[in-house]
């Protein structure tokens, strides 16, 4: 039997029936950061083997595993790099913490993902080992760490937390004991990659929800109503900020106060009634009706009197409803105004990509889709940009299963040639199909039953024991974010416009639908980025 040891880097998608990729055996980091490589590990014959890695810096592995995709890209896709010819099948993203054992099968490469923090300063050589059966491969990767630390992150990532999906998925009660801390646990893992904006659903999300439909109660405001009056119990709020805080959360995004795609609805509002514990508002509800006017006149300054208590208030953010379309301007002005006249004390944010909104001055921080950033950049005093299903053509950057790496990774580069203050993405862990019809078991269901590009609506799978598994989409989005502040290092010890020139001289002249599809090229742009920083 022989044993052969193939390193490949971090923005590689290596397929079992596929030519391994190029060998690539270097890692620069910053100190503190994050960076991944790949050992693929091939034998002739089916085999046990144990691979471990040397290394003066911390090394964690994960074996890379293969998940079913359905909806590969839409199939009006124009103008976009997809791997496997977008084609169903099998396709490399979950991780899965490895002690080291693998099973190998004949010819086919055992993958695995080494994550390297950078914690000791100089060159170091991790040697990477492969053995079993008596015979022995070894690989060795220089991995050189700078003097200098990455800066914390500025950026503001929201990556919407479905606390539902994980009631529904491990079966248990929303906001029991066990519910808690499945939330906790996966609140850590956003956080250590990057999301440091805590959605939070002060009622139940308006969210992908079939009209007239409902998702499971999860909803940290209790409501008493007496007649037309309401008070409000805001334990399990402060439960929830507590724990995100705790988790690494920096900020909290207030669930939308109206409903999906033009704010016409109000959302699913539980009570305590005279009658018992039901639903006090919802579809039912129009967003401009006297009762729930009432309802966010008498819940704002109880929500405010709560969050200035907190010392929270500054890091608030409120939504009206997401993605409104130009038809919806004239109700979407109206809601505004009672979002404004009410929550006024929170930053508002919407995902819109239509001009007069802001332009009309009815959102203060407006989130355009990635086509759209062209529109908004130099107009607004803050931008901040989103993608979802919809960006897939014209080479825009996203994190379909199916898409290269690339395509992922370039964003955070983009982000801070445009000084992004702000991403959104609405899929951290979507267990449901489009308009939550029914949970999936996303292990096996990879495109919210064919309705989104597999990888669209979750970034993590839910593992045992109600612990996060990573994926491959996750580790590379997150190493945008830290090229991000790598690039602030930079500019620390340069200037901006040194920075930019490093990204015109390594990539040429990139926006949101023109950059190099050439792995090797934005690793040579990283590495400079690390020897200039020092």
């Amino acid at each position: 039997m022989s044993i052969r040891i193939t390193l490949a880097s971090s923005l590689e998608k290596i397929f079992d029936n596929a030519p391994l990729p190029e060998s690539y055996d270097r890692l620069c980091l910053l100190r503190g950061e994050r960076g991944g490589l790949q050992c693929a590990v091939v034998c002739d014959a089916d085999a046990d083997l144990t691979v471990s890695v040397a290394s003066q810096n911390p090394c964690r592995l994960y074996l890379v595993k293969d998940v079913p995709v359905g909806l590969a890209v839409y199939e009006n896709a124009r103008n976009c790099t997809v791997l496997n010819g977008g084609k169903s099948g099998d396709y490399p993203d979950l991780l899965v913490p490895c002690d080291g054992s693998v099973s190998v099968k004949a010819g086919r490469p055992a993958v695995l993902w080494a994550e390297f923090t950078g914690q000791t300063p100089g060159e170091d050589e991790a040697v990477f080992t492969a053995q079993g059966k008596g015979q022995r491969a070894e690989a060795r990767a220089a991995v050189t760490v700078a003097e200098t630390a990455l800066p914390p992150q500025q950026l503001r990532h929201i990556n919407w937390f479905h606390a539902d999906c994980l009631s529904t998925y491990y079966g248990v009660e929303v906001f029991s004991e066990e519910h808690w801390r499945i939330v906790e646990s996966f609140m850590r893992n956003a956080a250590a990659h990057g999301v440091n904006v805590s959605f939070t659903p002060l009622f139940t999300p308006p969210l992908d929800t079939e009209v007239g439909g409902e998702r499971p109660t999860v909803q940290l405001v209790d409501v008493v109503k007496k007649g037309h009056t309401y008070t409000f119990g805001f334990e399990k709020l402060d439960r929830w900020i507590d724990t995100a805080t705790r988790s690494g959360m920096r900020y909290f995004e207030f669930s939308h106060l109206f409903t999906q795609w033009g704010a016409k609805r109000a959302p699913k509002i539980m009570a305590r009634t005279s009658s018992g514990y039901k639903r006090i508002f919802g579809w039912e509800n129009d967003s401009l009706s006297q009762g729930y006017v009432s309802f966010l006149r008498q819940f704002g300054p109880a929500l405010k009197a709560y969050t200035d208590t907190k010392g929270v208030t500054d890091r608030c953010l409120v939504h009206c409803s997401d993605e409104p379309g130009k038809g919806d301007l004239r109700r979407y002005r109206k809601t505004a105004a009672v979002l404004h006249e009410y929550f006024g004390a929170y930053e508002h944010v919407d995902a819109l990509s239509d001009f007069a909104f802001y332009e009309e001055g009815l959102i203060g921080t407006p989130v355009p889709s990635e086509q759209a950033v062209p529109v908004f950049d130099g107009k607004v005093p803050k931008l901040w940009t989103y993608y979802c299903c919809g960006q897939y053509s014209d080479e825009l950057p996203n994190r379909f299963i199916a898409f290269p790496s690339l395509r992922n990774r370039i964003l955070g580069t983009l982000l801070y040639q445009y000084d992004c203050d702000g991403f959104l993405q609405w899929g951290y862990n979507f267990y449901y199909t489009q308009l939550s019809r029914r949970p999936v078991d996303p292990f096996q269901e990879t495109d919210a039953g064919g309705a989104f590009p597999a990888g669209d609506a979750f970034v993590v799978y839910p593992g045992e024991n109600g612990e996060p598994l990573p994926s491959l989409r996750q580790k590379v989005f997150y190493d945008g974010i830290q090229d991000i502040a790598a690039l602030r290092a930079l500019e620390a010890k340069t200037s901006r416009a040194h920075a930019l020139d490093v990204i015109r001289e390594e990539l040429g002249e990139i926006d949101f639908t023109h950059y190099p599809m050439d792995n090797a090229r934005f690793l040579r742009f990283r590495e400079r980025i690390v020897g200039e920083v020092g």
